[in-house]
């Protein structure tokens, strides 16, 4: 007997989320099938919609603006610019007051670990304090134990960029003696807890006493950078017991991978499912597709070496692309694991990249090519499947590193899917 739902989403991460959101907003029963962790945990939790044009023209001010120039075939011009701001609305409502950026339809500039300014739409509230637009003398703080923050080095790289303020960055070691290869949850963990650290031999709260270690060096900073581990359960606390010690406000700038922001993203969306009654199963691989007289008829999971049948009146594939495995590649070619759909690539494997790092290769915009209606379309340019959609980096058409727009898409694509299937239904 099949699991039975209206709206059945395949995947796990930004565009999987938006879409059974989508969907249950217009009445339709959802379950969301993931296999694998998502690449949110990974990302840094800033929701960028577009900082660069395909043309490498930027940082973008208005990216509602920009999006108007896209050509055809990007995901943003399948979807237009109102499933974009839909996108967006839900994301506001779904982050709650965790995040910040909807008042203006311009980007925000966020310093980076590297010290670079990477244009965004939405950032965490633990960010806002250290915005690049928002000016400030700045101090950054890195710990010896974390060699993925280079304090001194990101404040160097800040100036270069010509900020019009000054931009310092110190060194402490991290109260408690952490290893090298300490994760960022356990800073965050300790700063949580408040955990007593011994100091010179006596005990002192974890926030205590990485406070006395930072105050000395802030002197007339305006402002203050930490790596971004300031807590897990109570960022907001952290960072207004730190800044009250310190003398200064604090915010956190965005890491690499692992990345706590994206975890706690991660947290709050799935929250969000469980809370609007969105069913989710998880470790469920898509294993086979029964279809039916151009429909997917059902799905079939695996398990634990068990198959699960999946049956529903619509279905969203939202499994990521290269990255993420929803696009995967063989010296046979470039495909689509699941449902087996079109993804268009040069025959010849030389043509999927350039010589050179940064040139514009073609691979970083293999996908699933997909109508306005986000139906993902076979050679002929029909429809693979007259109920299936697809949304987030499945897509093709776009190369969301250089253009800064992946979280952007997954939520304009990934709403637009659901709202689409959930009307169908």
């Amino acid at each position: 007997m099949a699991i039975e739902d209206d709206v059945l989403v395949v995947g796990g991460g930004l565009a999987a989320i938006a879409a059974a959101v989508g969907a249950h907003e217009q009445g339709a029963r959802v379950r969301l099938v993931s296999h694998k962790q998502s690449t949110m945990r990974q990302a840094s939790g800033l929701i960028d919609i577009l900082g660069y044009t395909p043309d490498g023209d930027g940082p973008v001010v208005d990216p509602f603006d920009a999006i108007e120039e896209l050509p055809e075939g990007h995901p943003y011009e399948r979807v237009g610019v109102d499933a974009v701001r839909a996108g967006l609305d839900m994301f506001d409502d779904a982050a709650g007051d965790a995040y910040t950026g909807g008042h203006t339809d311009k980007n925000a500039l966020v310093p980076t670990h590297g010290g670079a300014i990477k244009p965004t739409a939405r950032y965490p509230q633990s960010a806002a304090s250290g915005l690049a637009s928002a000016g400030g003398d700045t101090l950054f703080v890195g710990f010896d134990s974390m060699i993925e923050f280079d304090a001194p080095v990101a404040a160097d790289h800040l100036a270069a960029t010509g900020v019009p303020y000054e931009t310092e960055g110190v060194t402490i070691e991290f109260p408690g003696g952490l290893r090298d290869d300490a994760k960022v949850t356990r800073y965050a963990h300790l700063l949580d807890r408040n955990a007593d650290l011994t100091v010179d031999g006596t005990d002192v709260p974890a926030r205590t006493a990485l406070a006395e270690r930072v105050k000395d060096h802030v002197g007339e900073h305006e402002r203050v950078g930490f790596p971004a581990v300031l807590g897990d359960d109570h960022p907001a606390d952290i960072r207004e017991e730190l800044a009250n010690r310190v003398g200064a406000p604090v915010f956190e700038v965005p890491m690499g991978p692992p990345s706590l922001p994206g975890l706690r993203l991660e947290d709050r969306l799935y929250e969000y499912l469980h809370e609007i009654g969105v069913r989710v199963s998880t470790g469920n691989p898509i294993v086979d597709v029964e279809p039916d007289d151009g429909r997917v008829d059902r799905v079939v999971g695996d398990h634990s070496g068990r198959e699960v049948p999946y049956k529903a009146e619509e279905y969203i594939l939202a499994t990521g692309g290269l990255v993420g495995k929803g696009i995967d590649s063989d010296r046979e070619g470039v495909y689509e694991p699941v449902f087996d759909c079109h993804v268009p690539h040069p025959a010849d494997r030389y043509d999927w990249f350039e010589d050179g790092v940064f040139d514009d290769h073609e691979f970083a915009r293999f996908g699933v090519p997909v109508d306005t209606g986000l139906r993902p379309l076979d050679a002929n340019d029909e429809p693979e499947f007259e109920n299936l959609r697809a949304a987030g980096s499945i897509l093709g058409g776009y190369d969301f590193p250089s253009e800064k727009s992946g979280s952007g898409v997954s939520l304009a694509t990934g709403y637009a899917a659901g709202e689409t299937a959930g009307e169908r239904v």
